[in-house]
C-alpha cells in the first residue's frame, strides 16, 4: 500500500470510510461482519480509518474502537463532531459542546487520542475561530492530535486556517461531484498545504455499476432514497457516466469503481479518497484501484468525455444542503 500525507499526517493512499456499516446507506452490518472488514483493510495496508459519532449515532465509533483496539497504534484514527445528537441532530460547534463530545468518542474509539477530528459540518452560530481555538486547546491536552474540516467552504477553511493548521478537508468528491474544483476549496488546500480526503468517492455507489434505475432505497434506512441524483429519472438520465468508465474500465482491465479510485488518486498527490463496504470482496475491489495507472493520454480521454456529459440531480437533499457551508 502507498503512502500519501494530509498535512503532515502519514496515512495509507486509500482510506476506509467506515459509516456504511452501521447507518446511512441502508441496513447495518451484522458486528462481526464489520469487524472482519474493518480488520482485513487493516491486513491489506489500509491506515486509515474514518468514522464520526453522528454514524449510528455512536454505534459505529463503537465498532471501529473495537475494531481497531489490537493494532491502535499502527492507525490513524478519524472522528467528528458538530452534530448535537441529543437534540435531535441539530448544528452544534459550542466549545462547551465539543469539549463534552470529545471524551465520549474517545470512551467508544477506546483510545486516549484521536488523529484526525473533524468539525462535521460548519456551525454559523459558532465563529470558526472559536472552534479552532477549542480544538487547538484539545491538542495541547493531547486529546486530539490533528484538526479538518468538512463540508467547509474556502473562507472558512482559510480562517480556521489562521487559528489552527488545518490537516485535511473532507468533502464529496468523484467523478461526477467536482464542486470542490470551481469553488476554490482545492486550490485553497494546495495554497494552504492541506490535504482533502474526498468521501463518496465512488457517487455514493452511483459509479460502481450497481445501481440502476430499479434499484430500491429504503426510505427509513438510506439516505439515497431523498437524494435527488438517486430518483429513478435521475439514475437513468446520468447512464453515459457509467458507461464512460466501462468504456475506460475495460480498457484498463479494470473495474468502473476502480477507475473511480484511480481518477481521484490521479488529481492531486494530497488527495486521499475514503470508499466504504461492509463486504470484503468489494474492499479487495478498492484497493485494487491502487495498480491501476491513469496516464496523462486516459485522464485527458475521461476529461474530454465528462465534459460533454450533463450530471443530473443534486447530490443530497435540501435539508442536507442547509447545513453545507457555501460562504462565498
Amino acid at each position: 500500500m502507498q503512502k500519501r500525507k494530509l498535512g503532515n499526517l502519514e496515512v495509507s493512499a486509500l482510506g476506509f470510510g467506515c459509516m456504511s456499516i452501521s447507518a446511512n446507506y441502508g441496513p447495518a452490518a451484522d458486528r462481526t461482519q464489520g469487524l472482519k472488514v474493518i480488520r482485513a483493510a487493516h491486513e491489506k495496508g489500509v491506515t486509515f480509518f474514518d468514522t464520526a459519532e453522528v454514524y449510528g449515532p455512536y454505534a459505529n465509533e463503537d465498532l471501529v474502537g473495537e475494531a481497531l483496539a489490537p493494532f491502535r497504534d499502527k492507525v490513524v484514527m478519524a472522528s467528528k463532531f458538530g452534530f448535537d445528537n441529543e437534540n435531535g441532530g441539530v448544528l452544534n460547534s459550542q466549545p462547551k459542546h465539543i469539549r463534552k463530545v470529545v471524551e465520549e468518542s474517545l470512551k467508544r474509539l477506546k483510545t486516549d487520542r484521536i488523529d484526525l477530528y473533524y468539525q462535521h459540518r460548519v456551525d454559523p452560530n459558532v465563529p470558526i475561530e472559536d472552534v479552532a481555538n477549542t480544538v487547538k486547546d484539545l491538542i495541547k491536552a493531547g486529546k486530539v492530535l490533528h484538526f479538518g474540516l468538512s463540508e467547509a467552504s474556502a473562507k472558512t477553511i482559510r480562517r480556521a486556517h489562521g487559528v489552527l493548521p488545518v490537516t485535511a478537508i473532507q468533502t464529496e468528491y468523484s467523478l461526477m461531484q467536482r464542486d470542490p474544483e470551481k469553488n476554490g476549496v482545492l486550490a485553497t488546500c494546495e495554497e494552504l498545504g492541506i490535504g482533502f480526503v474526498p468521501w463518496g468517492p465512488v457517487g455514493q455507489g452511483y459509479l460502481t455499476r450497481k445501481i440502476d434505475a430499479g434499484t430500491k432505497f429504503d426510505p427509513k434506512m438510506d439516505m439515497r432514497s431523498g437524494f435527488p441524483r438517486f430518483s429513478a429519472e435521475n439514475i437513468t438520465a446520468n447512464t453515459p457516466i457509467v458507461d464512460l468508465l466501462k468504456q475506460i474500465a475495460e480498457k484498463k482491465n479494470a473495474t468502473a469503481a476502480q477507475i473511480s479510485l484511480s481518477w481521484l488518486l490521479a488529481q492531486k498527490p494530497w488527495i486521499v479518497p475514503i470508499p466504504g463496504t461492509s463486504k470484503i470482496d468489494h474492499l479487495n475491489e478498492n484497493l485494487g484501484a491502487i495498480n491501476v495507472q491513469l496516464t496523462p493520454a486516459d485522464l485527458r480521454e475521461i476529461e474530454t468525455a465528462l465534459s460533454e456529459i450533463t450530471v443530473h440531480g443534486g447530490r443530497m437533499n435540501e435539508e442536507q444542503m442547509k447545513v453545507v457551508d457555501q460562504t462565498a
